[in-house]
């Protein structure tokens, strides 16, 4: 194996969720497969370039799993993926599957730099880039890239536009017809994926994750919110090389035998064609989506769904409601990360109570189980530990993270901080890094960002810390307003005010912006923001 990935959960506790039935036990492309076989004929992706089945999927990923192998990509070789949402980022996802290496799938519109850190901390012997994705070369800064790469061997060019000098088309390895070729057979408990979060490290964190986390625990997260058992229809907004995109491939497809919707790129126009035209059963996105969607016309009737599930951010009430009301259907509000944790409240969640924090549901232990860590005195606040499924073998080239966010036993460490109600649901009340510390006081953002989103004027929030020479660090907002209303500082603090939120806590600046920019995870890129608060003055 290219890099060596251990993996700190105990292993007798994962061969007990094999034995209970909790894991499928088999590796990603031998599940997938086992679709093909029972159902060839049945939808498998839809993109911009139209339909394949699984039959015509299973042929592509063989032939480029064959000619991969060809060229050198071995069983646990590290395989980068830059691409945009499309079926050939499923057919490379199949095909690195199939050969049992371990893709590491990272989004288009990440700069070279960060992607030659990528490959190199993971020690990647190849990589499958776009040609040009909306007048970016990243195969050819990749070729360019190499010097710096020792480690890597291979670059494929795929997508529109022609392939670099010193690079593959992706065309010639799924062109042939490889009867022959015969699939790798990986331990379920090996790894299968790298995740990459967009965290608030300095550079990004890598997370490796087995066959069995993602089949099995991430795979139970979905079937939770499949009412009828049907095989989902799932239209992801979000990328597939996120995170919250790794339930694409390895879980609606390999799982549960669904079918992908794609769009190589957000637009919310399209969003809502999709919807209309493709008939999505759930749509998963994050709430700057959402908001942006509400702001376009919807196609009426708006076809029937069972769940709009968003992940990355709080949504707040009034979005939550106009959503319900406008796709008709569950908004699913997801407490979760990269770092294996996963809470909600499901298709029908219990009526919000009044406490601390925001209720995201209760733990399922299917999933993750998920324990508070007190933080040293009689606070029932903590900091949220996980430990389950789908929690993920390590951190990959980084052993610092793995001693700083892994315990003896195996449980994460989130970072985050809430509790544990009565009604054994959990609480999320902030982030311990994104803490802001104001002349001692501990503020959280997301605390303060929930409190400006009831003002009536506000369609979106953000909060963040800010450097300042006497208290360390000030709070400030950037707000996108509803069309026709202005918000201003003081009238916002009072209204804060009436809220009963510490005057300490109040914001001290504000930047009122057209909307939140997106990190390439779909995210909002607090760094951006931050940089036009500073540059704002």
């Amino acid at each position: 194996m290219t890099t060596q990935l251990i993996d700190l959960v105990p292993a007798t506790l994962r061969r007990n969720w094999a034995a209970e039935g909790t894991y499928p036990d088999l590796a990603l492309y031998a599940l997938f497969r086992a679709h093909r076989v029972a159902d060839p004929g049945r939808s498998a992706v839809v993109d911009a370039a139209g339909h394949l089945s699984y039959a015509e999927l299973d042929m592509l990923a063989r032939s480029a799993a064959a000619s991969l192998r060809a060229l050198g990509v071995c069983e646990g070789d590290v395989v980068g993926v830059q691409l945009p949402n499309s079926a050939d980022a499923v057919i490379a996802d199949l095909a690195l599957a199939a050969l049992g290496a371990v893709v590491l799938p990272f989004p288009v519109g990440r700069d070279v730099c960060e992607a030659v850190s990528l490959l190199g901390r993971s020690g990647a012997r190849a990589v499958i880039a776009a040609s040009d994705h909306r007048g970016v070369r990243h195969a050819a800064d990749l070729v360019a890239a190499r010097e710096r790469l020792p480690a890597l061997r291979l670059v494929v060019a795929a997508g529109p536009g022609d392939a670099p000098a010193g690079s593959v088309p992706w065309t010639e390895l799924t062109a042939g017809h490889n009867p022959g070729f015969v699939p790798a057979r990986p331990d379920p408990d090996e790894a299968a994926r790298i995740l990459v979060s967009s965290g608030s490290e300095a550079d990004p964190k890598m997370i490796a994750y087995s066959h069995n986390a993602l089949a099995g625990g991430r795979g139970n997260f979905l079937a939770t919110l499949m009412e009828d058992g049907r095989p989902p229809r799932c239209l992801f907004l979000v990328p597939l090389a996120s995170a919250f995109g790794s339930n694409g491939t390895a879980v609606t497809m390999a799982r549960h035998g669904g079918t992908l919707v794609l769009l190589d790129h957000f637009n919310p126009g399209r969003a809502l064609a999709a919807i209309r035209d493709h008939r999505p059963t759930h749509v998963l996105a994050v709430p700057t989506m959402v908001r942006k969607m509400l702001t376009e016309p919807a196609p009426e009737p708006m076809p029937p769904m069972t769940a709009l599930v968003l992940g990355g951010a709080d949504l707040d009430p009034p979005t939550a409601t106009a959503a319900r009301e406008r796709f008709g259907c569950p908004v699913v509000n997801l407490y979760g990360s990269a770092d294996g944790v996963n809470c909600h409240g499901g298709l029908r969640p219990e009526p919000p109570a009044a406490g601390p924090g925001t209720v995201v549901g209760s733990p399922d232990p299917r999933v993750t189980d998920i324990r508070i860590d007190p933080l040293g005195n009689d606070d029932p606040v903590g900091e949220i530990i996980a430990r389950g499924p789908m929690t993920p073998m390590c951190y990959v080239g980084a052993p610092e993270m793995n001693q700083r966010y892994r315990t003896a036993e195996g449980w994460v460490r989130t970072g985050d901080l809430g509790l544990i109600d009565e009604h054994g649901r959990l609480r999320l009340v902030g982030r311990l890094k994104q803490i802001v510390i104001r002349g001692g006081l501990n503020i959280s953002p997301a605390e303060v960002e929930r409190a400006v989103a009831t003002h009536p004027g506000v369609a979106e929030a953000v909060c963040l810390g800010i450097p300042d020479p006497v208290f360390g660090e000030r709070l400030a907002v950037c707000l996108v307003a509803r069309p026709g209303t202005a918000v201003d500082l003081p009238e916002l603090c009072a209204h804060l005010t009436a809220q009963g939120l510490d005057k300490r806590k109040h914001p001290e600046s504000l930047l009122v912006v057209e909307y939140i920019p997106l990190n390439p995870a779909g995210k909002p890129d607090r760094r951006a923001l931050r940089d036009r608060l500073l540059k704002s003055g």
